[in-house]
């Protein structure tokens, strides 16, 4: 089933200040005039979570959820951009679980697969570094052992 998303590679470019100020400046007209339409909220969250800016990314996440639940007919592309969001956030494991979500749903989508292989190469990454920081907790911990029994047999 061909997609219009953008392979996960695209969420590392950025919207131009200029563009994200015109998706900001549309959604604030709506939330003034009492009715923001569901693209128009859709359209401010993609460029949000596109943003380099973290806090920009929270917002993102944060109005694709409430699309999420609200709008049923907008869940399979709402999944894509929360994982892609949690993803830029460093939150993989949450990125895990939305874009599984959306390969439970979609098995052949190429954007979810490209952006599984980034988040599945980041929790191997952050792995390994949590076990090189276990190892060397470990190492100091057995140099500082050893120390205090030495010390102690000398007594």
């Amino acid at each position: 089933m061909p997609t219009e998303l953008p392979y996960a590679a695209d969420a590392e470019v950025s919207l131009s200040y200029d563009e994200l100020e015109v998706l900001r400046l549309q959604y604030e007209k709506e939330v003034e005039a009492g009715h923001v339409t569901v693209q128009t909220k859709f359209n401010y969250a993609w460029g949000l979570v596109k943003s380099p800016v973290r806090e920009d990314q929270v917002e993102g996440v944060r109005l694709l959820q409430e699309i999420y639940r609200a709008e049923p007919a907008r869940r399979r592309e709402c999944l894509y951009y929360l994982a892609l969001g949690h993803y830029k956030m460093g939150n993989y494991e949450d990125a895990k679980k939305f874009n599984g979500l959306l390969l439970e749903k979609e098995p052949t989508n190429l954007q979810a697969h490209s952006l599984q292989t980034l988040v599945d190469q980041r929790l191997a990454r952050d792995g390994y570094i949590g076990m090189a920081l276990a190892g060397g907790a470990a190492a100091i911990g057995a140099i500082l052992l050893t120390g205090l029994i030495r010390r102690a047999t000398r007594k």
